[in-house]
Order: C-alpha cells, then structure tokens, then sequence
C-alpha cells in the first residue's frame, strides 16, 4: 500500500505524518537496503549501478540540488581507461556526453629533466583507436546525476550532513544533521579522501602530503598536439599537456606550495608564456583560456575498506596523486567490485552488508589499489627528486622501460586497463 499524500513519501529527512506515525507507517521510510554517503562520482556511479538490483538505495549529499545537476567547471579532465570507458558506457553516462568533449589519446610521452630522449607510448603498437579518453570532469558528474535521477529505486536527500554512524550486528543506523536518522543494511560512504565517517567508524587511513600543487588550466596553441599527451618531469616542477579536441590542451603545473601563490598571481600572459617555454614551444605560441584551479597534492589510501556493514569506494577508500591518472579509475572499478558483491550476495539471498560479502570486495580491491599506491607515490618520489643520483636514475629508468618490450607492453596495459577487468599492478615509469 502508498502513502503517496504523505510528505515522508517523497521527501525523505521531513517528519512523518500523524497517520504514518500512529499507524508505524514511517518506518518503511527510514529504512534502506544501502545508504551512500556522498553524491560524488563514486557515489553516483554506485546508485546508478544499482539501478535494477530492486534495493532500496538512498544517496546522503551536503551540497544543493543544484550544485549536482549543473556541477561547476572545475578545470580537471579525465583520463579514462578502457574498462572505466566501458563502464560509463554500459550506465548510459558517455551518450549523454558531447562527442567534441570527449578527447582520445593516441600517444603518450614522458620526459625526464631537459633530456630529449623519452618514454614513448602509442596506441598504434597496441592496435587499438586510443590509450585513453580525456572527458571534463565537470560533465562526467552531471552525466551521472542525470542517470541517477531517473532510477527509481534511489532517493537523493541534499543539504544534508551526516552527523554520525552507528554500526550494530542488525543494522548501521546513520544520523543527520537535520536530527533525523536512517537505517540500512549496508552503508557505502564516498565522502572524499578526508573522509569524515570514515574516521568515526575507526578505520585509520595513511596519507601523503606531497607538499606541491597542482594548477590545471586549459589552453590554445598554434600547432596540432596530434592527440599526443605529455609528462615532463622539469627539474623544480612537473608539466602535463593532455590534449582535448582541436588545438587546445589541459595543462597540469605541479609545483612546491611554497611557489604555487606565486605563480597563480602571475597574468595570463606571464603564465602562458612560462608554460610555452618550459615546453620548448613544442605547440607554437600558447594562450590560457578560461581560469586557472589549484588543487594541493595529499594521497590517502585507506588501511582497511570494510567493517560490518559499512564499506568505502572512490576517494574515501583511495586517493591518489594525479601523476598515473588512475584516480578516478580506481574509483570507478572499486564501485563496480563492491557492486558486484553485493549484487552477488543478493541473488544468493545472503546479507548483503555481512563481513563476508564486503571482506570479498576488500580482498580484490585491495590487490589492485594498494601496489598503484605504493607504486606511485615511489615515482612521485624519484621524478621530483633532483640531486644527482635522482636524475641518474630517473633517466635509467625510462630507458630499461622503453627498450624492454615486456616491460613496455605492461606499462601499457596497467595505465590504459587494456583486457578489460584485468588486475592491474605496480605502475613503472
């Protein structure tokens, strides 16, 4: 039976009426098979995988509506993998991309110090149309709120914080900030890399401060980048040009925080020009367009994924140094791992928020993100090391990997997921 006039029916986090609540009605309100904290790519991504599963998922998000269907421009574009390609395709999120945003990497180049030799990566050894995909951001979230806001078995309760979480052998019990709570057989939070829950339920996470910066901005440039991307590791600062449609690239300056105000207050035309000449005037003149974002540099990884039920995906599990562009990969295969799991579980007619279920997500996901951690945060370590030894054995490094065919073709697979749902490993550059 509906109780389609009462408000608790379609605005969950009010108070019930007085018919639902002498009649106990407004229990079937506050009850969820899966609570997400977090409207983020991860949690959206997650809602929209469980479109057909018949739970009953509610989505917990501080921000407004509004913030969700239309996200702000943010300036970051996304490297997409083959398997994170193939898994917006399947929710409908890539079709209601434009095409023109949707950017292919035929080629990748890295570069050590002012060497002219690099690491050379191309689409055309692996027969396949791309290495990867760029796609803003910005997009990608709105693409995944408009799927999500048409399943009908997910409700989305903005404006709202979670103030606390309860996890009992029953049931988790999450509370919020309006006074209200809510209970659910499993919790999934996706709260960012800070993640708040994360630390109220005892889970302890490791994190690096890199100390550095990131100053994303986009620009135009004279000459055709023929799809190619690049990462110059400068010594004193990193440069990645990744090129969009057309001529214009996103440019990614990393630097120590101490310079990073300094450099953000320069003009446009003092900036562009920097970036022209640190990239040897490889694209003709360069010209910013749009506005310049920082992003400070901290990677978390967290030291477990899973309690009883309760589970973390995206940031809150992993969060990591943009270097090897996995992280919003990783954040989009974790979801669809727990998915999996749970989707699993259900079938079988077994708890889904069970130690068992959620351990079997934990096992895999933690094979494929703890090694890309660890291995990243090494090669952040060694390319913005600039004592000699460093630079010696930076430039070692990416000649043993562009003249050893097995080892190439691994970097390769590991940085595109080429072979779909394959385990990726340590990232070697």
């Amino acid at each position: 039976m509906k109780y389609a006039r009462c408000p608790w029916d379609t605005r969950v986090g009010t108070r019930p009426c007085g018919a639902c609540r002498k009649e106990n009605r407004f229990e079937d309100y506050m009850n969820y098979d899966i609570v997400i904290i977090g409207g983020g790519p991860a949690g959206l991504s997650f809602a929209r995988s469980l479109a057909n599963s018949r739970l009953r998922v509610l989505i917990i998000e501080r921000s407004g509506a509004a913030e969700l269907e239309s996200p702000m421009i943010d300036g970051r574009d996304i490297a997409l993998t083959h398997l994170s390609k193939k898994i917006l395709t399947g929710m409908g999120v890539l079709a209601r991309i434009p095409a023109d945003q949707i950017a292919p990497i035929r080629q990748a180049k890295v570069i050590n110090g002012n060497s002219s030799y690099c690491l050379d990566i191309d689409s055309k050894r692996e027969n396949v149309e791309a290495l990867g995909y760029l796609v803003p951001n910005y997009l990608i979230r709105q693409a995944l709120y408009a799927e999500v806001a048409k399943v009908g078995n997910v409700k989305l309760l903005t404006d709202t914080a979670v103030s606390d979480v309860r996890i009992e052998q029953q049931q988790a019990t999450v509370f919020l900030s309006n006074g209200d709570s809510v209970a659910a057989s499993l919790v999934v939070a996706a709260d960012s890399r800070f993640s708040e829950t994360r630390r109220k339920v005892g889970i302890a996470a490791s994190m690096q401060d890199f100390g550095r910066v990131a100053i994303v901005a986009r620009m135009t440039h004279e000459q055709p980048h023929e799809q190619i991307a690049y990462e110059c590791f400068h010594y004193g600062r990193t440069l990645a040009v990744l090129p969009l449609n057309g001529n214009l690239s996103s440019t990614v300056v990393t630097v120590s925080a101490d310079v990073a105000g300094r450099i953000q207050s320069l003009s446009d035309e003092a900036y562009a020009a920097q970036v022209q000449a640190r990239f040897n005037n490889r694209l003709g003149e360069m010209r910013l367009v749009g506005e310049r974002h920082a992003y400070p540099l901290v990677a978390v990884h967290a030291d477990k994924f899973v309690k009883p039920r309760y589970a973390l995906i995206g940031d809150a599990a992993v969060g990591m140094h943009p270097v090897t562009a996995h992280g919003f990969n990783l954040g989009l295969r974790g979801q669809d791992t727990l998915f999996r799991e749970v989707m699993a579980a259900q079938l079988q007619g077994r708890d889904i928020g069970a130690p068992a279920v959620l351990e079997n997500y934990q096992r895999k996901h933690m094979r494929v993100t703890w090694p890309l951690y660890t291995g990243t945060n090494e090669i952040v370590s060694l390319y913005t090391n600039d004592s000699l030894p460093a630079k010696i054995l930076r430039g070692l490094v990416l000649r043993v990997s562009d003249h050893c065919p097995p080892v190439k073709q691994m970097i390769t697979r590991k940085l595109t997921e080429l072979g779909g749902r394959e385990e990726p490993g340590l990232p070697f550059l």
